[in-house]
């Protein structure tokens, strides 16, 4: 790796080209932030749909209002906060990472975590058993044997 003036100058490049791919890169439009806002909100009057989705007069004059919230300098957090003072959590199609709502996060790697300990357990326990012993065969009774050889010297006759 080249060291002193080579070395800064490589870097200095390395910078130029990453600046002028990040300012030759289209810059999101209204409408694009407005959408990626309203997807992270569910439409309050219809079931499952963000007002991104929905096409009832609520959710449009929600878009209305995340435009001129947006077009005002607000940040996306900002006009997110303000809906959830509107309507609380449940706007938000994504449930809030606080409180209760983190078993909705942790509870499926809690679950698939304590199913695996519980599979080795089993499987461990399985491994180390003792294979069963053969089973011996039972005592026959003397009188049994006399009485099975008669009964099958009348079967031959």
């Amino acid at each position: 790796m080249p060291s002193g003036p080579a070395a800064v100058r490589i870097c200095a490049l390395a910078a130029g080209v990453v600046l002028a791919a990040a300012a030759a890169a289209p810059a999101a439009t209204l409408d694009d932030r407005v959408y990626a806002v309203a997807r992270q909100l569910l439409c309050p009057v219809c079931r499952g749909q963000t007002v991104a989705e929905s096409d009832s007069t609520v959710a449009r004059e929600m878009r209305a209002v995340i435009r001129r919230k947006l077009a005002a300098g607000e940040t996306p957090a900002q006009v997110l906060r303000y809906f959830v003072g509107q309507f609380g959590d449940s706007v938000l199609a994504e449930p809030p990472r606080r409180g209760v709502s983190w078993i909705l996060y942790a509870g499926p790697f809690a679950a698939l975590a304590c199913g695996l300990a519980l599979a080795a357990s089993r499987i461990r326990r399985w491994a180390r058993a003792s294979p069963p012993a053969p089973e011996t065969p039972p005592a026959v009774d003397p009188a049994d044997l006399d009485r099975l050889a008669r009964d099958l010297d009348a079967l031959e006759r």
